[in-house]
């Protein structure tokens, strides 16, 4: 088996399928949903046959969010739970800014936003 058949697919919507599973403490709702990751970047790491890196860009709904560094550690656990994910890194990005315009229909429905 070469090494390229030794490892796991990881895909974007592997990732965020766990990353569904850390939920806004405030807002009851995951963090997918409320639109606050901008990006999920699956990377090869050179020094490591067994796996690869997730890279997240992530926001908050505000800058001063109390539960920032919960969420960011929500993020970083979760992402790291998908097999073949041997390193995860969590940058969080205030720009652009995020908007309830970046929310899905499934977390304006559970806000109770029309």
């Amino acid at each position: 088996m070469n090494e390229m058949e030794s490892k796991p697919v990881i895909t974007e919507d592997h990732v965020r399928e766990a990353l569904k599973q850390v939920i806004d403490p405030e807002l009851h709702v995951n963090i997918v949903d409320l639109g606050l990751i901008y990006l999920v970047d699956i990377r090869d790491l050179p020094d490591r046959t067994d796996g690869q890196q997730v890279y997240i860009e992530m926001t908050m709904t505000s800058p001063m969010c109390p539960a920032g560094p919960q969420l960011v550690g929500g993020a970083k656990h979760h992402a790291g739970t998908v097999p073949g994910v041997v390193d995860v890194d969590v940058k969080v990005v205030m720009d652009p800014p995020w908007t309830p315009d970046r929310m899905t229909e499934d977390a304006r429905d559970q806000l109770g936003m029309f």
